[in-house]
């Protein structure tokens, strides 16, 4: 059985203003009911609902996804500070407490995971209110849900690279293979992480320039200041030199500057010289390792270099240039059946 408003109304069981009402405005419309109960119009009415209730209803949902945000962005903020100092932290081992690179490295990790995961809410968010905000204004969006699947598979064929540059940010940052500070060598780019995001990774590098790599790209990180560097200089030296003098030396040397106050921090270890490296065409090779702090080795081997050539002067040790051998062969004389070779040197 069906009833329709004007028997309702015939039989009393609605007045005519809410008759009216009913006729003009839609169900939930109160702007529109509210606007119609004081002026009786019902074209002021619903372009009421469609000037005021539909832009409420927007900056409503707007407000709405920013707090949201805002709040997400704040607790994340919240668990990488706590993530950051292992004291802090039940994750925190007892090695990392007590040592300040690992503590170092934990707060770059962190930082990075945040940085991660302020990227993922921030999609969600957008994607979720913009579908609402799409409803409010008269799209229907049940085919727009209905069609997510179908979505979801045309992109996974149409944006391989996308989803490869998606899937290769998720594991590098997972897998700590670098973060936000690091220096990298990531092939064709070499230099500082300024930024880490799901598709690209922002390097800065030594001349200023700033890269955007997509993560699907790199094929293999060297990342230069995790947990710790080393310092390799290799000292060339004449041939006639005494090699257990030059060895001393460099020892002296690599000491006073483990034992200098200025590179307190920075030289972490006690330096090393391993010998001999190489017997080059014009010198015999000596390496120096110094085992750094990430970060330090490029200033700690400018420093070293400055202080070998200083003391190598003092003690008088040769750092060789390079050096040709030249023959000159005469002419035999009338009547001579030998050459004359004599040697020089340039």
């Amino acid at each position: 059985m069906s009833f329709s408003i004007t028997g309702l109304v015939a039989s009393g069981l609605i007045d005519s203003e809410t008759d009216t009402s009913i006729n003009t405005c839609g169900d939930g419309e109160d702007i529109c009911e509210f606007v119609f109960k004081i002026t009786q119009n019902s074209t002021l009415a619903n372009w009421s609902d469609v000037l005021i209730g539909i832009p409420l209803a927007i900056l409503g949902l707007l407000v709405l996804a920013l707090g949201i945000r805002w709040v997400l962005r704040k607790a994340i903020d919240r668990v990488v500070k706590r993530a950051e100092d292992p004291a802090t932290s039940k994750l925190g081992m007892a090695s990392e407490r007590a040592n300040p690179m690992a503590a170092a490295r934990r707060a770059q990790r962190a930082e990075t995971m945040g940085s991660l995961f302020k990227s993922i809410v921030t999609g969600v968010v957008v994607a979720v209110f913009g579908t609402m905000m799409l409803s409010e204004i008269g799209v229907d969006i049940a085919p727009i849900i209905a069609s997510a699947g179908i979505i979801g598979i045309a992109l996974g064929f149409g944006a391989q690279s996308l989803v490869k540059d998606f899937l290769s940010g998720i594991f590098m940052i997972l897998e700590d293979q670098f973060g936000v500070g690091d220096i990298v060598d990531v092939g064709e780019a070499i230099g500082t992480v300024e930024a880490v995001s799901l598709r690209v990774t922002r390097l800065r590098d030594i001349n200023g320039t700033v890269w955007y790599v997509p993560n699907g790209e790199i094929m293999r990180v060297g990342n230069q200041s995790q947990n710790w560097s080393r310092t390799v200089l290799d000292v060339g030296v004449g041939y006639h030199e005494d090699i257990a003098r030059v060895r001393k030396v460099l020892e002296e040397i690599a000491h006073a500057m483990w034992e200098d106050e200025d590179f307190e921090g920075q030289v972490i270890e006690e330096p090393s010289v391993w010998g001999v490296q190489e017997l080059a065409a014009d010198a015999v090779t000596m390496r120096v390792v110094l085992k750094t702090t990430p970060g330090s080795q490029w200033a700690v081997a400018r420093e070293m270099r400055q202080r070998i050539k200083a003391r190598f002067d003092h003690e008088g040790i040769e750092i060789p240039f390079a050096q040709r051998v030249v023959w000159h062969r005469q002419e035999p004389s009338a009547g001579s059946t030998t050459d004359g070779v004599t040697t020089g040197a340039e």
